[in-house]
């Protein structure tokens, strides 16, 4: 029988020269084509936060995908972290650098409560500017980071040093 890990990696599509030339892309959509694979990706996710986390808020767009599954396996809220001028106010932002320029994401600070423990969950963690930015939102509101989880980190890029002084738990199903 195949680990949870295994059954990802096994799923997951490199694309070559994707957006670029020179990048293989992670393609994580084929994952939702097996309902019973994202079912255990979930419980897994579910399984890692269970009694440490009292909000999951997912990154758009992907992190919305399991993030929302995680949160209601939970019984804890859902917070979407959307980009800037995606939500209607109020709103607070953070910006940060991209490879090829600034973006901007936001959230509602009604949502988040003063001492939340919240779980930021997106689909790949790759140099963890997004994710970064997030926390930052979160404690902006109050909230402080029990966990990262993404399905994919993306190692090589070292994205986790960005993230450890939120938290030491990130977790990922599978690295590359």
């Amino acid at each position: 029988m195949s680990t949870l890990q295994e059954k990802i990696n096994d799923t997951i599509v490199d694309v070559i020269d994707f957006p670029k030339e020179g990048i293989v892309y992670k393609d994580i959509t084929p994952l939702f084509l097996d309902a019973t694979l994202s079912g255990e990706i979930v419980d897994e996710f579910v399984k890692q936060a269970k009694g440490k986390v009292d909000v999951v808020c997912g990154i758009e767009s992907r992190g919305f995908l399991y993030g929302i599954q995680i949160a209601q396996k939970l019984n804890v809220p859902f917070v979407l972290i959307r980009k800037a001028g995606k939500l209607p106010p109020p709103t607070i932002n953070e910006s940060y650098d991209l490879e090829y320029g600034q973006a901007t994401i936001e959230i509602n600070p009604n949502y988040i409560k003063e001492g939340d423990r919240v779980l930021i969950h997106d689909d790949v963690l790759a140099t963890g500017g997004t994710a970064e930015a997030c926390a930052k939102l979160i404690n902006k509101c109050g909230g402080k980071i029990s966990q990262f989880s993404f399905i994919v980190d993306l190692t090589f890029l070292n994205g986790k040093d960005k993230l450890t002084p939120f938290t030491e738990e990130i977790i990922s199903l599978t690295e590359y």
